[in-house]
């Protein structure tokens, strides 16, 4: 039996580990391989949904270890939790002997090239995207600052040991697939690196199982009436997510659609989206600000007469797969979204419910707008086909054991 320690600074509590990690995990589970999970659990989310996901974890015969998250003082706190989880990937190699050691993002990539080099494991380096160029585009890291500088340079440096010294890549997307091959570093290749987009469990996100019972009901406690226009916004509004100019798409669109609302599901804070609504000019009762459970989720994007969500389009952000174009195309939902982010514009430009915008000023408001008013065809079935064929599950699940049958 194959043994794969797989290790994610992304805490299994949070949304992304449970949608984006977990299902994988299982998947690979299922077909034979025996895992181990090392994550960093930030504590909040932890005490909240440790002990459900660990029975989750569980039943799905997986041994899940996790660390706790340092998050202060920047730098510093990482070095704390890299130190954790090598000392735990150690003490667990000693006893289960890994084959392969998988690594999700530059962070537990440390540890990945740690183990291949002392022991020989093969060492996959799931990279998720450009790190260091995301933290500098995304204002988290400021290189004018000599430490971020520094900083920035040193992952530059790793991430070329990274690529070079592992069994295999993977990459989000084409786009960064093709970037990667320009640098011309030894040991990396076409073959070497396989294309796995953020997938979606599109069996959860299917407009086919919604209930019309539910959504009425869901109608009734959100007080939106069965003749209101819906746009939807799915997920966080932080950092990438352009909140002031998705707020004034949706002003542009009341002026077609008076009583349209903006129905925001997220665990953000409330009271700031509603502050940078006000700011634009939006009235409070034209929003539904709604958490939600990812179980939760596809019901309450049900609703949804079209779905909206813009991303800043730097450098970096070739190498992302935003995952909620898979669950929205899954759904059948007409979405609208920018150009320059990963494969976005190859997918959107074959979605026969994708709207892409060229930029952000009222002409292309209106012109996306008017696409999307004067397109009364239902193409939600084609919209799902689509999905399944290019962010199905059970597809990535697929690329991810034959990954680790080549290299093994």
């Amino acid at each position: 039996m194959i043994q794969v320690l797989y290790i994610s600074y992304d805490g299994m509590t949070d949304s992304l580990g449970r949608s984006q990690v977990l299902p994988y995990l299982e998947g690979l589970s299922q077909r034979g391989y025996k895992i181990t999970l090392i994550s960093a659990e930030k504590p909040q989310p932890f005490a909240q949904y440790g002990k459900s996901t660990a029975k989750l974890i569980s039943n799905i015969g997986i041994d899940w270890h996790p660390i706790k998250y340092t998050k202060r003082p920047p730098i510093i706190s990482t070095l704390v939790d890299v130190f954790k989880m090598q000392r735990l990937a150690l003490k667990l190699h000693h006893t289960k002997q890994f084959n392969i050691v998988h690594c999700r993002s530059y962070i537990s990539a440390f540890i990945g090239l740690r183990l291949q080099k002392q022991y020989n494991c093969r060492f996959v380096f799931d990279m998720r995207g450009f790190y260091a160029d995301e933290r500098v585009d995304g204002q988290i890291w400021d290189t004018k600052k000599t430490i971020y500088r520094l900083v920035y340079n040193f992952f530059k440096k790793k991430e070329k040991a990274f690529m070079s010294c592992s069994s295999a890549i993977i990459s989000l997307t084409q786009n960064a697939k093709k970037e990667i091959l320009t640098w011309n570093l030894p040991n990396v290749n076409d073959e070497k690196i396989t294309v796995i987009p953020c997938c979606a469990d599109l069996q959860l996100f299917d407009y086919n199982k919604t209930s019309n019972t539910q959504t009425q009901q869901l109608r009734n406690q959100l007080n939106i009436n069965n003749n209101q226009f819906v746009i939807s916004y799915l997920g966080s509004v932080g950092t990438w997510y352009m909140l002031p100019q998705m707020l004034d798409f949706f002003k542009q669109l009341q002026k077609h659609k008076l009583d349209a609302i903006f129905l925001l599901i997220t665990r953000d804070n409330k009271q700031s989206i509603i502050d940078a609504a006000k700011a634009k000019g939006i009235d409070e009762q034209f929003l539904r600000i709604v958490p939600a459970q990812r179980n939760e989720v596809p019901q309450l994007l049900a609703l949804s007469s079209a779905s909206v969500f813009f991303i800043k389009p730097a450098w970096s952000k070739k190498a992302s797969s935003p995952t909620k174009l898979a669950e929205l195309m899954g759904m059948g939902i007409p979405t609208i979204t920018n150009r320059g982010v990963g494969d976005v514009d190859t997918v959107m430009e074959q979605n026969p419910s994708g709207y892409l915008i060229n930029s952000w000023d009222t002409n292309s408001y209106e012109e996306i707008i008017a696409k999307m008013l004067g397109n009364t065809t239902d193409n939600r079935q084609a919209t799902r086909e689509l999905a399944n064929n290019e962010f199905s599950l059970i597809g990535g699940i697929n690329k991810y054991a034959a990954v680790y049958e080549r290299i093994m």
